[in-house]
């Protein structure tokens, strides 16, 4: 079976996809006139600049971006950009940071879409996602079962099984912790957030994303600060071997163009799940006058997370030289955090990855929770959410290859349904986008 699965990712993460899921930013960019140049309008809605009072939804824009953040911020970031740089050499940096600027048109245009099509319930509480733009929007409700089909068997493994793992297989082989151990608090942290709903989950990672990511903000600047004389070697680096990979060295075993492409977008669109429609349904809990705001909200996760986190990381690889030590993922990563901040640099890495793991259990919940009222109604949530905790312990403690498999694949059909939502909706996305910044006065549009 594991074998079958991993046969079946590989097909699923193919060249067609990586082709749809760019092309699709490259679209969106161009019909949009470079939606990505909009950042000033993009700060000032997410700093309330644009709000009233009036408008519905549960959470601002700062912790629906939070909580959108905190379900990519992680994993991606440390082990995701060391098993590019480790497989396809230091030139995927440049297909990844590509990937993150089209990737930034593609959240534009998903959240949006998920703000336009969402569905507010009478007692204020709201359900938004690719799902509901399937169905309400683009009249292919069969898309949208198949979404919240693929993306509520994820959340178990990418969201769940996988982040437990994560976190008690480090601490037991560090510290000796037992990982039933480790499970059980997590199970209990989790828990006690995600109980009370998308409210709850919005105001602890606005707090909790904001202070790890500057924390590891800070190691990776203070390292890369000690190795200032490095930097313009290291970007050299990267934007030559981004054409002209090299050859064996060291510990690193070579790539082909094709491979350090491969890599470099594959990892990038896993750091910032631009285009698989799990943010849209964070951002469409947020309270926006109209639908260009949330989408102006959520163009700024790929900035933050590939732009900035990921660069960080993989600036800090390449200029300690750790690329051709033959590590790979968040070995390799953590690697070079040690060898340029000796002593705390590996315990950096190692509680980013703890704080990172659980902030993603956290958000994953609640997007596993929309798929499940959509498919079930709200009375499954409940079921949904002890599930969803008993789950944490389990995922600690087993060999999660087949969770490793069957959570790749299920992350990667997500992507399908909501790409054929994004461009047959993209007329849509155009029109409200021009709309709001052809009136100065961003008069509400309606819905």
């Amino acid at each position: 079976m594991v074998e079958f699965l991993g046969e079946l990712s590989g097909i699923v993460w193919g060249p067609f996809l990586i082709v749809l899921l760019v092309g699709t930013g490259v679209l969106i960019t161009f019909r949009t006139g470079g939606i990505q140049t909009q950042l000033q309008e993009a700060f000032a809605v997410l700093k309330g600049e644009r709000d009233d009072p009036e408008d519905d939804g549960e959470i601002d824009h700062f912790e629906a971006l939070s909580a959108a953040l905190s379900a990519t911020i992680g994993t991606g970031n440390i082990a995701g950009v060391g098993t590019a740089i480790a497989l396809g050499g230091p030139g995927a940096v440049l297909w990844m940071w590509i990937t993150g600027v089209f990737g930034m048109a593609t959240k534009f245009a998903s959240c949006l879409l998920g703000q336009k099509y969402r569905v507010v319930r009478e007692d204020g509480t709201v359900s938004g996602g690719p799902m509901h733009y399937l169905e309400n929007g683009l009249g292919q409700k069969w898309l949208g079962v198949l979404f919240a089909l693929f993306a509520g068997i994820a959340s178990f493994g990418i969201g769940n099984m996988v982040q437990a793992n994560s976190v008690a297989d480090p601490l037991h082989s560090t510290f000796g912790i037992p990982t039933a151990a480790t499970g059980i608090a997590i199970a209990l942290i989790v828990g006690s957030v995600i109980i009370g709903g998308i409210k709850r989950i919005g105001k602890v990672t606005s707090k909790v994303v904001p202070l790890m990511a500057v924390i590891y903000f800070l190691g990776a600047l203070i390292v890369l600060l000690a190795n200032a004389s490095q930097l313009p070697a290291a970007f050299a680096t990267i934007f030559r071997q981004a054409f002209r990979p090299t050859s064996a060295a060291g510990g690193f075993a070579g790539a082909t163009v094709a491979a350090t492409l491969r890599f470099g977008v594959a990892r990038g669109i896993f750091s910032n799940e631009a285009g698989l429609g799990s943010s849209p349904m964070a951002h469409s809990a947020a309270k926006a006058g109209q639908p260009v705001h949330e989408g102006l909200v959520a163009m700024l996760g790929p900035l933050i997370d590939t732009l900035l986190v990921c660069t960080m990381t993989a600036l800090v690889i390449v200029v300690t030289g750790a690329w051709e030590s033959g590590e790979v993922g968040a070995s390799l990563t953590a690697q070079a955090f040690e060898m340029g901040l000796p002593g705390p640099g590996g315990w950096i890495v190692t509680f980013g990855i703890i704080f990172f793991a659980i902030s993603t259990a956290i958000s994953w919940s609640y997007y596993g929770e929309r798929c499940v009222d959509y498919l079930f109604g709200q009375e499954a949530i409940k079921f949904y959410r002890w599930l969803y905790i008993l789950a944490l312990p389990v995922g600690a403690m087993v060999q999660l290859e087949l969770i490793w498999s069957l959570a790749d694949v299920a992350n990667g059909l997500m992507a399908f349904p909501n790409l054929v939502g994004i461009i047959g909706l993209s007329g849509v996305v155009v029109k409200e986008a021009e709309a709001y910044f052809q009136n100065s006065d961003n008069i509400k549009i309606s819905r």
